[in-house]
């Protein structure tokens, strides 16, 4: 792994009786990663807890070094956000607001209006700049989303769910601008439930299920994995502990356990220590093909 850029640690996060993330333990290297998961899997609210917006119940976390509950400052200036919801003054222009936001990051006004000009191009608006936002179509305000985002050169972006409501054009369109942020040294968090939008743009991926850690690891990683997914009818925990006395990698999911990765003698330590405990196997599946694959396997569980 690279630089580290998170640290998280024992992380726990409750809405009263909701609880959004639980005993979550979590490193995200330098680079381009993927937060997916389905609605609710507590995507948006870790990226706000990286940010500062909410406090963690319990636990750790550490962005670029800093504590975003202690030092929530010195997090923000060198973060850019886009969120996810409707949130842009519609009597403004784009230049106007996204010359706003550079001057709210400490940038001087002029400074901040030749930044403001040099990042809607970077987006696609430049012939757009001068328009009001009420005018614009939704792709070109998730540009300028995008825009208010990275116009103050920050070290670490977080994108929540950025193709959201666009058509394939403009899906495709924004995909290629988060890829081409790599160029520019901005390192990136993308959350999105759209798994394919993931493995188009991303070198790392973090799963979320049900606000806890799936899988994380290199997108590299998921693609023919080398696991076997292992469904028993009880005894799940035994089983997985046999098999990691064994050497075996093993990810506890009610009745499902990934085993791996690993060759072929995972199969047949898997049926001998499934039998040793007095369980039975209703379904065992070598690897899979991609992040979909992955996450639907557990979805059906």
């Amino acid at each position: 792994m690279s630089e580290v850029i998170v640290q998280i640690g024992a992380l726990t996060h409750d809405y009263g009786d909701v609880v959004a993330l639980q005993d979550l333990n979590l490193e995200i290297p330098a680079g381009v990663t993927g937060l997916v998961g389905a609605n609710g899997s507590g995507k948006t609210t870790l990226l706000r807890l990286l940010l500062g917006l909410l406090h963690p119940t319990s636990g750790e976390i550490k962005v670029l070094g800093h504590d975003p509950q202690s030092h929530p400052l010195d997090v923000r200036e060198r973060i850019g956000y886009m969120p996810e919801g409707e949130c842009l003054p519609k009597d403004q222009t784009a230049a106007d607001f996204v010359a706003y936001s550079a001057q709210l990051a400490g940038i001087p006004s002029r400074e901040a209006k030749r930044r403001a000009s040099e990042t809607l191009f970077l987006v696609g608006l430049e012939e757009e700049r001068f328009r009001f936002l009420s005018d614009f179509s939704t792709g070109m305000l998730q540009r300028v989303k995008l825009a208010q985002a990275i116009v103050h050169d920050p070290d670490l972006l977080l994108l929540d769910e950025p193709a959201s409501g666009l058509d394939p054009e403009g899906r495709v369109q924004m995909l290629q601008l988060i890829r081409r942020l790599a160029e520019f040294n901005i390192n990136v968090i993308v959350s999105s439930h759209v798994l394919t939008d993931i493995e188009q743009t991303c070198d790392w991926v973090v799963m979320l299920d049900a606000g806890q850690l799936l899988r994380s690891g290199p997108l590299q990683g998921f693609e023919k994995l080398g696991t076997v997914l292992v469904e028993v009818l009880d005894k799940a925990e035994e089983v997985a502990e046999r098999l990691m006395l064994r050497g075996f990698e093993t990810n506890v999911e009610g009745m499902r356990i990934i085993v791996g990765p690993g060759d072929e003698t995972i199969e047949r330590a898997v049926v001998e220590e499934t039998a040793a405990v007095g369980s039975g196997l209703t379904r065992m599946v070598r690897g899979s093909e991609s992040l979909e694959d992955l996450f639907l396997a557990k979805e059906d569980s």
